[in-house]
């Protein structure tokens, strides 16, 4: 690996906690708070979805921007000084033939400025890295991963109202009070727009998730990583469900929540979420062993969780250093119906997960 990454990923995995930025009670204000939080440890604006028809949807996509502030060079007046790094990370993926694709940026910033190929703007949701992008039109999020071999063109129009996670907002991810993100999700996106893998270009319509997170301290000593979901549901529902898992498997930590159309969210306690493990899937790459079904039950229901295409897994070890699985799957009810499509992911099962 090259020194300077090398260097680039021991600061992401064991920079110093830089302050207590997230709090119960904090009044979250928009669009400011849909821009980069650049105080906060880390952060990550999240893009999921399918193009295609509820009963046969075609693809799947993902794109990933995160941020890091790694407690370096914070006295220097410098433009080269790391305080900030970018990473992102996209993928496709076509069920017919079971193909899957993926890529990754990575890039240092200063974080004064928003001109150059890396920024975040701090009033805004909007973000690139060398030529790719996700922004905040108002009305809709962008996404703009262009190539020939791998390439998105969507634009993902908001539907609902903005779904604050947890307490308003506050995410708890361990049982101290430090342990939490600010987690905002936006379900049921109306995605229209193109997708391409290895050189094929579809375009199409489907559904997309939004979520955006940040945080000083997201994971409690002895998690190893986390399973999580996020479905839109036919009905125009939406379900969120997470465990951090320990090393044994257990869990650590769960939440979630569930929001039918029109109607409040209803936010799980971390004593009712339990995912329950089914059939596996050994990647050839990297040897990890990942469940592909799942069951997993909430106080909105019992659900299966199921894999489209088992062969999801991701290689970051070029940007964040870690190998996970995420994935296009189906929810299915207690009768075995197909009623929602989202994305399942998995880490922590090649390695242990650091932030």
């Amino acid at each position: 690996m090259n020194p300077r990454r090398r260097a680039w990923l021991i600061a992401l995995a064991s920079g110093p906690a830089l302050g207590q930025n997230i709090r119960r009670g904090r009044l979250l204000r928009f669009p400011r708070d849909h821009g980069a939080h650049l105080e906060a440890r880390t952060e990550w604006w999240y893009a999921t979805g399918w193009l295609g028809s509820e009963a046969a949807p075609s693809h799947g996509f993902q794109i990933t921007f995160f941020r890091s502030r790694t407690g370096l060079a914070e006295g220097l007046q410098s433009r080269f000084a790391a305080r900030q790094l970018l990473f992102a990370h996209a993928a496709v993926t076509q069920l017919d033939g079971g193909q899957h694709g993926h890529d990754q940026r990575i890039a240092r910033w200063d974080g004064s400025s928003q001109a150059g190929a890396a920024a975040a703007a701090t009033d805004r949701g909007a973000v690139r890295l060398e030529g790719w992008s996700l922004v905040d039109d108002g009305a809709a999020w962008l996404a703009r991963v262009p190539g020939r071999e791998l390439g998105l063109e969507l634009r993902l129009a908001r539907s609902q109202p903005l779904l604050l996670q947890g307490d308003a907002g506050y995410s708890r991810k361990g049982p101290l009070e430090s342990q939490a993100s600010h987690y905002l999700s936006e379900p049921q996106l109306v995605a229209t727009g193109s997708v391409t893998l290895r050189g094929r270009s579809v375009s199409a319509q489907g559904r997309a998730w939004m979520d955006h997170e940040w945080s000083d301290e997201y994971l409690a000593p002895g998690a190893v990583g986390w399973d999580w979901i996020g479905f839109n549901l036919f009905d125009g529902s939406a379900l969120t469900a997470f465990v951090l898992r320990q090393a044994d498997g257990g869990a650590l930590w769960a939440g979630g929540s569930f929001r039918a159309a029109g109607a409040p969210a209803r936010a799980f306690a971390a004593d009712e979420v339990r995912f329950s493990p089914g059939r596996r899937w050994r990647s050839p790459a990297s040897g990890a062993d990942y469940p592909v079904l799942w069951q997993v039950d909430t106080p909105a229901g019992h659900f299966q969780v199921r894999a489209l295409l088992d062969a999801q897994e991701l290689d970051s070890r070029g940007g964040t250093g870690a190998i996970y699985w995420e994935g296009l799957s189906e929810l299915l009810d207690a009768q075995g119906r197909r009623v929602g499509l989202g994305y399942l992911e998995m880490t922590g099962y090649a390695a242990r997960l650091r932030m």
